[in-house]
């Protein structure tokens, strides 16, 4: 969402902002829209003054006991055309909105131009990934073998995009996201949250999921909508208040099921873990000030790069180029893990400075006693990390040949000192 007074202001930025972003030019409809509503103000204004002198006279006139007929027919038409101004305010707004929703976030400067991830810049690597001396398996190859990862049960009775993980792979999985919640929350300082996985029209319009990217969610038959993410739901514990400098940052953190219909995913990593429908995520959002933002973004990547470093996972940092970011992300930094069977790095996190953008929508603020600063928050998210795109990483990188999985050190307390995961017993 955008202040309408900095687009009257800085018309050419905007647009330069969202050609970034490959959009088109938005300020011409845009400000024609502002300029008729202001008139439309401007003669409501007018409209309300002479009706208030009318009302005058007419109190006037009643006390000499003289005629009222023509004022009142006249109060009775300023009436008629102050509502007509009212109503055509209203459409103005009601379309002004409905654009403004539609339009991402601009770019940050440092953010590079392109139009996909082949204009991503790579930050940085951690790790190395290990040098096997067998022919590695994919992670669905290796978890059926083992007996613990079904794609063919899952599909029968939730259709495609779905798997169930049963025995030691079913705890891992579980394991990661303990491990997860406890490094959030007691070495980075996030405060863990269970919220509701079910949300209201608002509350994704306030993110920025609504109205834009409606095919890619789920929608219950009481208009309520499954969470795609727990930013969701994190970000909106603010919604609409009015929140002291002193008290921020606000960080937070949550382990929720994710819920996407990747509408737009079609013929994509159809086979294994990669890209389905259900997936759990540790989450972590961060409310701010506008001149921490920036800071709070790289300490968030920070944090859920400790994650991968502790799982003796390589990956990479990649700072995504201005047609690869999400649609409110006004930057973006994505980790990238390795995985052994592709040969590359897929996308595990994902952290992401809005800025103001959600804040405008939410209707949230800050402000500070000492210096009288008042303005919208800054918000943040980043995955710490996708619970799902994790276990997929740790099977692959710490498989035997023989098809078994070396438990990582940092997992193996919450998985009852279980070294490997080995075929189950018939």
């Amino acid at each position: 969402m955008f202040d309408v007074k900095w687009i009257r202001e800085n018309p050419e930025a905007f647009d330069t902002g969202l050609a970034r972003r490959g959009v088109d030019p938005q300020s011409e409809i845009i400000l024609q829209l502002d300029s008729q509503r202001r008139q439309l103000i401007t003669v409501t204004q007018k409209l309300q003054e002479k009706r208030n002198l009318s009302s005058k006279q007419i109190g006037v006139a009643k006390q000499n006991n003289s005629s009222v007929e023509s004022l009142l027919e006249e109060v009775s038409g300023i009436k008629i055309q102050l509502h007509e101004c009212e109503e055509k305010i209203r459409d103005i707004d009601s379309e002004m909105r409905g654009l403004l929703l539609q339009l991402p976030n601009l770019p940050s400067k440092d953010v590079p131009d392109g139009a996909d991830d082949s204009s991503n810049v790579e930050v940085k690597r951690v790790g190395e990934p290990r040098v096997f001396d067998f022919v590695v398996r994919p992670h669905f190859a290796l978890g059926e073998s083992l007996g613990q990862m079904e794609f063919a049960a899952a599909s029968q009775m939730s259709g495609s995009r779905f798997v169930i993980l049963s025995g030691q792979l079913a705890k891992l999985e579980r394991a990661l996201a303990a491990f997860m919640l406890d490094i959030q929350t007691e070495q980075n300082g996030y405060l863990e949250v269970s919220p509701p996985f079910l949300v209201k029209e608002s509350a994704l319009i306030g993110t920025g999921q609504l109205p834009k990217f409606a095919d890619d969610l789920f929608k219950t038959t009481d208009n309520r909508w499954l969470i795609p993410t727990a930013e969701v739901p994190l970000t909106n514990i603010v919604s609409g208040e009015v929140l002291k400098a002193s008290d921020l940052p606000y960080r937070v953190t949550a382990h929720t099921p994710c819920f996407r219909s990747e509408a737009g995913a079609a013929g994509k990593d159809t086979r294994g873990m990669i890209r389905v429908h259900q997936f759990t995520k540790v989450e972590m959002v961060s409310i701010t000030t506008p001149s921490e933002s920036d800071q709070e973004l790289e300490r968030m990547t920070d944090c859920a790069g400790i994650i991968l470093q502790q799982l003796g996972l390589p990956y990479r940092i990649v700072l995504l180029s201005s047609g690869d970011m999400g649609f409110s992300a006004l930057k973006t930094y994505d980790l990238e893990v390795w995985i052994p069977s592709e040969q590359k790095y897929r996308e595990i996190s994902s952290c992401s400075n809005c800025g103001d953008f959600q804040a405008r929508r939410m209707r949230t603020r800050f402000r500070s006693e000492k210096s009288k600063i008042r303005g919208f928050v800054h918000t943040l998210n980043g995955s710490g990390l996708a619970v799902g795109r994790a276990l997929v990483a740790v099977m692959e990188n710490y498989q035997r040949s023989d098809g078994s999985i070396v438990v990582p050190e940092v997992l193996r307390p919450y998985m009852g000192g279980i070294e490997t995961i080995d075929a189950m017993k018939e």
